[in-house]
């Protein structure tokens, strides 16, 4: 196992570095560059100010003299600035978005497995029975409706129709944010009321997160739970009516021990790949969620940046997203290892 793990991390290496290469072609081949924008905001500009913009940019060099001088800075920390916001790429990439895509993604990924699992399960111990229809039927519609109309329905329904039930969108309410211990510590020396205040003050703030998180969690958990249940419904009904699991039965087991120690320990093997590949999606930010409930999120920094030539946010993005890829790919093969003990790796 040890000298497998040292391959596959040394395969990390060559495999981001191609990544990289094909990622920032793409971004270069582009059509624009990152001075269109700023000539159409600033009809001030005179030619010899774009062409000073122009060396400064490095856009008058082949992109992959460009890319060279990107990688011998990224590898030093340095992804370059921000064009658009005047930061560190990276900073307001893991400072600003990343963040809220990390709330958004592991709350709709810990709900889509809390229900998907134990539904997939049921649902193939239940074959051909009207709960088993109904659970196949809701997931043929979830698998089938694109995620962006499901998200336009929900605004309608929930923040249109009864009248601002949820909001439609956003991270929070204008004037509600986050208490500022500094600020409150600054009012008042006494330690236990500046406890009470800043828990006075953290109520509302929890209260208008949560629901702001509710539309987009619900839309982007309900694809993620009805793939997820098909697999685990299929790959169940595939282990139950193995050898083993008739032989456990008949040595007298009890059912609940047949089903959870012996066939789903092998029945969620398959499906390993598909959670661990579903993360690295998921932290990308649904960009299509984000974008329909305004979420300032990672997926949404990266349509942004493309559409604004931001190229900089685009690679520390894109980037992060394709390490992320490929350090699940291992942590799956890792867990096909420790779930399923026939598996070796030498």
């Amino acid at each position: 196992m040890l000298s497998y793990l040292v391959r596959r991390l040394l395969q990390i290496v060559p495999t981001v570095f191609f990544i990289s290469v094909v990622v920032y072609a793409l971004l270069a081949l582009k059509p624009g560059d990152p001075i269109d924008e700023l000539r159409l905001g600033n009809p001030g500009l005179t030619s010899e100010d774009i062409q000073r913009l122009v060396k400064f940019y490095g856009l008058d060099q082949p992109w992959y003299t460009r890319y060279w001088v990107w990688l011998s800075r990224a590898v030093q920390g340095d992804f370059g600035p921000s064009r658009r916001f005047g930061m560190p790429a990276a900073e307001y990439v893991f400072r600003y978005r990343l963040p809220n895509t990390l709330l958004l993604s592991v709350t709709a990924l810990f709900i889509a497995l809390l229900v998907a699992i134990p539904t997939g399960i049921i649902s193939a111990l239940r074959q051909h029975t009207p709960l088993d229809y109904t659970v196949t039927f809701f997931n043929f519609i979830g698998v089938s409706i694109p995620i962006f109309w499901l998200g336009l329905i929900l605004i309608y329904v929930f923040a249109v129709h009864f009248r601002q039930l949820l909001p439609a969108g956003g991270l929070s309410t204008p004037g509600i944010s986050a208490p500022d211990w500094a600020a409150i510590t600054a009012q008042t020396s006494n330690f236990f009321e500046a406890i009470s205040l800043y828990i006075s003050q953290l109520g509302p703030f929890i209260t208008d997160r949560a629901r702001h998180l509710i539309l987009p969690v619900a839309a982007l958990s309900s694809i993620q739970m009805a793939s997820w249940t098909r697999f685990m419904r299929s790959s169940m009904l595939e282990v139950i009516h193995l050898d083993y699991v008739r032989t456990a039965r008949a040595k007298g087991l009890q059912e609940r021990v047949v089903i959870f120690r012996h066939a789903l320990r092998n029945a969620i093997a398959p499906i390993i790949t598909l959670i661990a590949l579903s993360i690295p999606a998921a932290m990308s930010g649904a960009v299509l969620t984000e974008t329909v409930f305004n979420w300032p999120g990672m997926g949404r920094a990266i349509f942004e940046s493309i559409l604004s030539n931001d190229y900089n946010v685009a690679m520390v993005s894109l980037m992060f997203i394709s390490l992320l890829i490929v350090i699940f790919n291992l942590l799956a093969d890792i867990a096909y290892a420790l779930v399923d003990p026939r598996i070796r790796y030498e």
